[in-house]
C-alpha cells in the first residue's frame, strides 16, 4: 500500500510551479495531490502523479532536482476526530511523522503520510482496520 511521491526542489522565483505543471501536462501526466513548502530561497514541491517513473525521467531531462519517495495514503472519514484516531494509533506505536498533507472529497479525506518507519506505519494502521490506498486508487476517486 505504498504510494510513490515526487519531491522537487524549486527556486523561489515566479513561474517555476507553472513550468512543472506545463511539463507534466504536456507529457500526459496527471497530478492527484500536491503540496508546496517554501523558504526564502527555494520551495519543495511534493506530488502524487499518475506515472511517477515517467515524471521523474522527464523532469530530470529538464534539469530539475527531483527524487521519488514512498509514502502512505490513508483514507478516513471526513469527520471530526477521524484523523486524531489515526494519529493516536501511529504515535502509540512509536511512529514519527516526518510530514503529511491531505485533501478531502465530500465524506472522505485522503491523507498522505511520510512516517519514519513505513512498514510499521502500514502494519499498525491495517491492524486497526484503517483504509490505505494504492496510487492507482487515487485515480479512481
Amino acid at each position: 500500500m505504498l504510494v510513490q511521491q515526487l519531491s522537487i526542489f524549486l527556486e523561489n522565483r515566479r513561474g517555476r510551479f507553472t513550468e512543472v505543471c506545463n511539463i507534466l501536462g504536456e507529457a500526459g501526466i496527471n497530478m492527484a495531490a500536491f503540496t508546496v513548502a517554501e523558504s526564502s530561497d527555494f520551495g519543495m514541491l511534493r506530488l502524487i502523479v499518475s506515472d511517477p517513473e515517467k515524471a521523474l525521467s522527464i523532469l530530470r531531462e529538464y534539469k530539475y532536482a527531483v527524487s521519488l519517495t514512498e509514502v502512505i495514503c490513508l483514507r478516513c472519514p471526513n469527520v471530526p476526530g477521524a484523523l486524531a484516531r489515526a494519529m493516536n494509533i501511529l504515535t502509540d506505536a512509536g511512529v514519527f511523522i516526518e510530514y503529511m498533507y491531505a485533501f478531502s472529497e465530500g465524506e472522505v479525506a485522503n491523507v498522505i503520510i511520510r512516517p519514519d518507519n513505513l512498514e510499521l506505519g502500514i502494519n499498525v494502521l491495517k491492524e486497526n482496520n484503517l483504509a490505505l490506498l494504492a496510487a492507482s486508487d487515487l485515480y479512481q476517486i
